[in-house]
């Protein structure tokens, strides 16, 4: 018979429902007698919850209290297994003993068999969904900034992107594709079981455990909100009767990994020459002479060394500094566990710093047999400084400190590079050293989160939890344009035009979450063949946020932005615009069903309706339900000949239907903003018409998957792997729909459909696994094609970059029956050569076109031998904008990673790669800086543009333009690009490159001190390690990094490398102490 001992943890219940699962009815038992008895842990300190069962008898069990200890009834002879996740199964003889002292090893390969799942937890191998998870010891082995990071080419499925390299650079994570085209396609995130908006402000090594939930019959549970996955976090909690404190540290140095050639001087000074002979009339030679002399002054530039603006900006030595302190353990009835971290980094660009401070407390108190109590509070303080923050959100690319960089002269030119202000506003391109200055920014993010909640066990097989959380997320954006800036220059008006100005804005949110759940195990109606559990539950959120934007003008001319920042009143207002978004609440009600057949047939069903306040009537309502089949072939008696090589194999189906009410709030009532504007007449404004139209018939975008899966191990599990075929389908889209003629811009407007379908498999070979020496190989690849089924009345959907301004228009495009991501241009055809004019017009001093060569003039302006040529695909003779077409895609065919774990008495290694292959980048980079546009003065270029290699017009003894046909086709035998005098920005297949790439992401050298060396310190574990980030990349890629995306105000644009900030390598040394 069991003991009925008090109930430490509900986690404890769950360990011991789950030894029992299969289990046949209650044995009598005869000739029995007590068995008294203590297990530990291998550092000698009792394990409470830990399951001791009969052998033959599973139905015979029990677990141990606070302590560790435990009795049991057993029959003669009887051996008594004893298991704890964590920890190694042990055997124990019983003998003649009545009393036994067990001793567990850590098991670090099982602490992964229990996954999260929405509202609670499961045996992994009684899974049904597509769930990937990462283990808090594996994200422990390899240091990281964020969370993200560390999921980086891990999971099979799970893309992970970054878009460019400063601090605090957007990473994108997309789960099977992501299936919404306008809205956004970030994963649900949630810590603790606290929805979040990101998790960029969670201390890495905090984290037990990441769980990835893929397919609606894992997410449906959590209804709108889990149409393009759910990512959960749990973060490490205290254990009862242990006191342990961890210190992890780590410090280190970065540099840029890879900058652009540019023109060295005498290059420069000869474009200069052959750009104002082409640009000017040859009497107007002021542009060249004022600032180089004559063309026979030339040779005195000879040999001079250019001044490397990209060192200058972005070349420090960037530091990164990270440390954090845990303190953990509890009593009989109590645990706790107390992180604080702090991660400081120096960038690589000047100015550019980011700071973030955590602090988090878990308290649990087991209060009595009935009852528990949890407690979390969770703060973080994260503090981003200058001109290095993300620049897709700027007034124009003219205050862009990486075009700057590159395109400013590489040498002294009175009154144009000088450090004066006045003097930079002569040229149109400005110091770089002064745009970064001048164009300042502070990013001050503050998150407090406290949540509680309550336990209670009714009876043993009931179980009521209720959850309360309350959350607020603070965001001030600050930003300053000194004098330089184009901003300054244009936006600001009379007297102010010209000084300093900031936008100071201050965001704010808060929300409420209130979950309840009731939670039934059927165990003892049901026979022992069946396995069956229910839970109900319920759930409110709460969600209300309000944004002060003050733009001031007029400072001071000398002022910094520090200065501006403080004090406030120096500057002219020209608005406060107080911003009150409509409350987001969300009501819910969900169930689920798990159920389990002879230990091998598995069942799981859930279903959730949602009412959400930002659609109306009958539409507020979303109803997701989710069902997944699961068969354990491996436990089936004709398999039992393969026992002895195969230990799993498990077929899984699935299909389940999720949300997404991704919009902005207040779109289905058609009301003012409620807003108040304070404009610099004195006038208030306290409400201002929306530019959407509001449309009362909005509906939920639904996600329908459906996902076959099979999970494998082999040889005692040294090789265990998954593959799973899976088709997403998003209906409904929430599209805004253009309204010419209503006095509104556009419409949110349920229309379309995009389907996602894709393969993935993930494997593990545990080559060698010896007690001082193994090594093992993890890798996995997804592979995903997305298609517009639909776009209802819409022949398609158009998108610009904008980094171009007005001259480029319509750079992307969404169509029915294609992916998403479509890049659309000119097909290139080389250059014009001589040949292809009939000779020169000394009257007009224009080139003749011959009548059988394609007129690009309306794309290209004037045309003359040496420019670009495009292709006429349409025939007519003319190139236009009717001869674009689809030239690149930048989503990828497959993306993935592997990774390489060894050890060998004592050391530690890790290599982490992860790769994409087949996506395109909009290298627009290579387009601006090959371009001598008007737009701007004294340019620099990159050295694909270097004399001799591009076409030129330029005789190099005289110094003038060369019109003679033949003089001209001879002076450029040799070259093979074309000339950079264009009128325009021309978008071309020349510009679109393949992505593809393979990237060592880190790699960790560490080494472990033996434990009789330490320990006579108290110490249990130190570990000092090396790790290098970014140490290569294999691509073909001609820009900084493939990896990037920067054109990010809408999702229609992917795959832009404009101007991003440069990614670096780094390389840090640290430790992991443990007492």
């Amino acid at each position: 018979m069991k003991e009925n001992l008090p109930i430490r943890k509900w986690v404890q219940i769950a360990l011991m429902t789950f030894s029992l699962l299969g289990v046949g009815a209650l044995e009598v038992l005869s000739q029995s007698k007590p068995v008294k008895g203590i297990v530990k842990g291998d550092d000698g300190v009792g394990l409470p919850g830990v399951t001791v069962v009969e052998k033959g008898s599973p139905a015979n069990g029990t677990v141990t209290d606070a302590e560790g200890s435990f009795t049991i009834s057993v029959r003669e002879g009887a051996t008594l297994i004893v298991s704890f996740i964590g920890m190694k199964t042990v055997e124990v003889g019983v003998g003649n003993q009545t009393s036994l002292e067990v001793v567990m090893e850590s098991d670090i390969t099982q602490l992964s068999e229990v996954v999260v799942v929405g509202y609670g937890t499961m045996k992994k191998s009684d899974l049904t969904g597509s769930i990937v998870s990462i283990g808090g010891d594996d994200l422990k082995k390899v240091p990281v900034a964020s969370v993200a990071e560390s999921l980086t080419g891990r999971l099979a499925g799970v893309q992970v992107a970054g878009t460019e390299g400063s601090p605090d650079a957007e990473i994108n994570i997309r789960v099977r594709g992501g299936g919404s085209i306008t809205q956004s396609n970030q994963p649900l995130y949630i810590v603790d079981g606290f929805p979040v908006n990101s998790i960029n402000d969670i201390t890495p090594s905090d984290i037990q455990s990441i769980d990835v939930l893929k397919d609606a019959s894992s997410t449906a549970i959590y209804g709108s909100r889990g149409a393009n996955g759910v990512i959960i976090i749990t973060t490490k909690s205290g254990k009862a009767g242990k006191f342990s404190v961890s210190y992890n540290a780590f410090y280190g140095f970065k540099k840029v990994a890879n900058t652009l050639n540019v023109l060295n001087p005498q290059d420069f000074v000869k474009w200069q020459r052959e750009y104002s002979q082409l640009r000017f009339d040859a009497d107007d030679q002021g542009y060249y002479e004022d600032y180089f002399g004559t063309w026979e002054d030339r040779d005195l530039f000879d040999g001079l060394k250019g001044n490397d603006w990209q060192k200058q900006i972005y070349g420090r030595t960037g530091t990164v500094n990270s440390q954090d302190i845990s303190l953990r353990g509890g009593a009989d009835k109590f645990s706790y566990s107390i992180n604080y971290a702090r991660y400081d980094e120096k960038a690589i660009m000047i100015g550019s710093d980011f700071v973030r401070n955590n602090f988090t407390l878990k308290l649990n108190n087991n209060a009595t047999e009935k009852f528990d109590i949890g407690f979390s509070l969770r703060y973080s303080d994260t503090e981003i400084r200058g001109g290095g923050a993300n620049e897709q959100n700027e007034v124009s690319s003219a205050d862009s400190r990486l075009k700057n960089s590159v395109l400013y002269a590489p040498l002294q030119l009175p009154g144009i590079t000088s450090d004066d202000t006045d003097d930079q506003l002569v040229g149109t391109l400005i110091n770089p050293l002064i745009a970064t200055y001048d164009n300042d920014r502070l990013q001050q993010r503050r998150n407090f989160n406290v949540a509680g909640s309550l336990g209670w066990k009714i009876v043993d097989e009931l179980k009521f939890k209720s959850e309360l959380g309350f959350d607020v997320l603070g965001n001030v954006d600050n930003r300053f344009y000194g004098r330089s800036t184009y901003y300054v220059q244009n936006v600001p008006a009379g007297e102010n035009q010209g000084n300093p100005a900031a936008i100071i804005r201050d965001a704010k949110e808060i929300r409420i979450r209130n979950a309840n759940t009731l939670d039934y195990d059927f165990k003892k109606i049901l026979s022992s063949e069946h396995n069956l559990k229910l839970l109900l539950g319920h759930e409110v959120i709460h969600t209300q946020s309000n944004q002060l934007t003050s733009v001031l003008h007029g400072y001071p001319t000398l002022f910094s932005a520090d200065e501006a920042f403080r004090l406030t009143t120096q500057g002219v207002p020209q608005s406060v615009d107080n911003n009150f978004s409509p409350d987001d609440n969300l009501l819910s009600f969900f169930t689920r069903a798990t159920y389990e057949y002879q230990g091998k047939y598995l069942l799981y069903a859930t279903y959730r309706a949602d009412a959400s306040s930002k659609f109306k009537g009958d539409n507020q309502w979303g109803y997701f339900p989710s069902a997944a089949l699961g068969w354990k072939i491996s436990e089936e008696n004709f398999m039992q000949g393969a026992s002895a090589w195969l230990d799993n194999l498990k077929l899984r189906f699935s299909y389940g239907v999720a949300g997404n009410n991704g919009i902005d709030r207040g779109q289905t009532s058609q009301a003012f903003l409620s807003r108040t504007t304070t404009w610099i007449n004195g006038v208030t404004d306290f409400w201002s018409a929306s530019n959407t139209l509001a449309n009362p018939d909005l509906r939920w975008e639904t996600t329908t998957t459906r996902n076959v899966g099979l999970d494998f191990g082999i040889i005692r599990s040294k090789l265990i792997g998954s593959v799973e075929a899976y088709q997403n389908n998003t209906s409904d889209l929430l599209i805004q729909f253009p309204t010419p003629g209503t006095g509104y811009t556009d419409q949110f407007r349920n229309i379309g459909e995009t389907e996602n379908k894709g393969l993935e498999a993930s494997l593990t070979y545990v080559a060698i696994e010896k007690e001082k020496y193994g090594l093992s190989v993890s890798a996995n690849i997804g592979i995903n094609r997305n298609k517009v089924v639909s776009l209802g009345e819409l022949n398609g959907i158009l998108a610009y970059t904008n980094w171009a301004s007005t001259e480029l228009q319509n750079d992307f495009e969404v169509r029915t029956g294609r992916p998403l991501g479509d890049m659309v241009g000119y097909r290139n055809a080389g250059r014009y050569e001589v040949s292809d004019f009939e000779g020169f017009d000394e009257s007009t001093g224009n080139w003749i076109l011959r009548s059988d060569v394609v007129d690009g003039t309306a794309v290209l302006g004037t045309l003359r031998p040496g420019m670009m040529k495009l292709r006429d695909l349409d025939g007519d003779g003319d190139v236009t904008t009717a001869d674009r077409e689809r030239i690149g895609n930048a989503l990828p065919k497959h993306t993935g990673g592997f990774t390489v774990n060894g050890y060998a008495y004592g050391f530690d290694l890790t290599a982490a790669f992860s790769y994409s292959y087949g996506n395109d980048v909009y290298n627009a980079n290579k387009i601006e800086y090959t371009t001598a546009s008007p737009r701007t003065n004294y340019r620099n270029m990159i050295d694909i543009m270097a004399d001799g290699n591009r076409w030129t017009n330029l005789d190099p003894n005289t110094g003038l333009i060369v019109n003679d046909p033949a003089a001209l086709e001879a002076l450029n035998a040799n070259t093979t690009m074309w000339s950079p005098y264009m009128a325009r920005s021309v978008f071309s297949d020349w510009a679109v490159e393949d992505g593809s790439f393979l990237r060592l992401n880190t790699l960790t050298v560490g080494y472990t001190l033996p434990t009789s060396l330490v320990s006579k310190a108290r110490v249990q574990s130190l570990r000092f390690y090396a790790t290098a980030y970014n140490l290569f990349v294999l691509s073909n890629y001609s820009g900084f990094d493939p990896e990037v995306s920067t054109r990010r105000r809408t999702s229609l644009t992917p795959g832009v490398d404009y101007s991003a900030y440069p990614r670096s390598r780094q390389i840090v040394f640290g430790l992991n102490l443990n007492f």
